[in-house]
């Protein structure tokens, strides 16, 4: 291999495996657009073989159209057929421009961090008179006695000692609760609370873990005491309970109880959206409302709609449900109200729509940690049109 092409053959697969520094993402994209069509193909060719690629954004027919449309009219590309896009990808050969392999790049990004230079060939369809940061750890800690603690600025350690536990906040953005053995004090009830665009995890007394995305808060006490561990939540938490058959762990929403006993579960119930979600990951759980009662196993989620009742789904894709725990939008077949209602909280924007919604899905996964900019600017390939003004995405038909 030429020692140029081997340069952009080492840029291209540190670009994919998020490891490339900006000096090398600026080098990447220089290459990309001085090296010949036949060599470009033939080194990303070489680099594509060699990534592991689990999913795509996009499905072929959509990849087919979005090449179609980023290509200038009359490219090569124009011929191809659905059969030709394999591998998440296109087949290669010497048919590809400079402007495709900007594109490969948007599509090679899916699940990590994206960074994308624009360039002539690319046509952009939004206005960003406004952007906004990706969410992080922020939330709140109400003890029972009242005060309130910002753990954004609170100090890494201890910052809640008392005679029956304490609490300490570690540099990751997690609390964990210690329970003071041989101790009788009566137990008080803390929330913990996330802002829109915020997330925190924590370490309930018993040694469970709950993860808690925007916007949401749950209600626990401060020392599990007696026959059950009850737990209170609005809006979503990702659980995984510690076993303990002694004393059964039970969630309680606005509209629905779970009772577990050791499991991994996702629930999801905001309380200005039309359906509760209850997914299991691993375990078991029994979901109740009403008259209304299920048991879960792996892989099923409960759907509660207060004008449709209670319906279980079987074998749906659990990562989908999960994945914002581990810093990623995930979508399968999600439509443009679904995403733009997750980017909503998690960049603490308002969503609104010009003209009729368009009726288009996506598949595939995006890192949480870019501006709400760099989010949308996955899905404008696509032909959604949107702009961001202040505090507000607006898409446009």
């Amino acid at each position: 291999m030429h020692s140029s092409n081997a340069r952009l053959f080492y840029l291209f697969n540190s670009y994919y495996n998020k490891t490339a520094t900006k000096q090398e993402i600026e080098e990447l994209f220089q290459l990309l657009h001085t090296t010949s069509d036949d060599e470009l193909a033939a080194v990303i060719s070489e680099a594509w073989d060699s990534l592991q690629i689990e999913e795509s954004l996009f499905k072929s027919d959509k990849s087919l159209e979005i090449l179609k449309r980023i290509l200038p009219a009359g490219a090569a590309v124009n011929n191809l057929e659905e059969e030709d896009i394999v591998n998440n990808g296109m087949k290669w050969s010497s048919i590809f421009s400079k402007s495709l392999a900007a594109a490969i790049l948007i599509f090679i990004s899916v699940g990590t961090y994206f960074w994308l230079k624009p360039t002539p060939e690319t046509k952009m369809v939004s206005n960003v008179f406004y952007d906004a940061p990706p969410g992080g750890n922020r939330a709140a800690l109400t003890l029972a006695n009242g005060k309130i603690i910002t753990l954004d600025s609170a100090q890494n350690g201890i910052i809640v000692k008392m005679a029956s536990f304490e609490v300490n906040k570690t540099k990751d953005g997690q609390l964990v609760y210690q329970v003071i053995e041989n101790n009788t004090q009566k137990s008080g009830l803390n929330t913990l609370s996330t802002p829109r665009g915020g997330q925190y995890q924590v370490v309930l007394p018993d040694g469970s873990k709950v993860w808690l995305n925007a916007a949401s808060a749950i209600k626990f006490a401060s020392v599990f005491k007696g026959k059950i561990r009850e737990v209170e939540l609005k809006g979503e938490a990702y659980f995984e309970v510690a076993k303990n058959a002694a004393m059964p762990f039970k969630v309680k929403s606005a509209h629905a109880q779970i009772e577990v006993l050791g499991t991994h579960f996702n629930v999801r119930a905001y309380d200005d959206e039309k359906a509760m979600k209850t997914t299991l990951v691993e375990g078991a759980v029994k979901i109740t409302s009403g008259n209304l009662t299920n048991v879960l196993k792996p892989g099923d989620q409960a759907v509660l709609n207060g004008e449709n009742g209670m319906k279980v789904i079987n074998d749906v894709d659990a990562d989908v449900e999960t994945a914002w725990k581990d810093g990623l939008f995930q979508f399968k077949d999600a439509n443009i109200e679904e995403i733009m209602q997750q980017a909503a909280l998690w960049y603490n924007l308002k969503i609104s729509f010009e003209g009729e919604i368009p009726q288009r899905y996506f598949t595939g996964k995006i890192s949480r940690n870019v501006k709400a900019s760099e989010f949308l600017n996955m899905l404008k390939y696509t032909g959604v049109k949107f702009r961001i003004e202040s505090g507000n995405i607006i898409v446009i038909n």
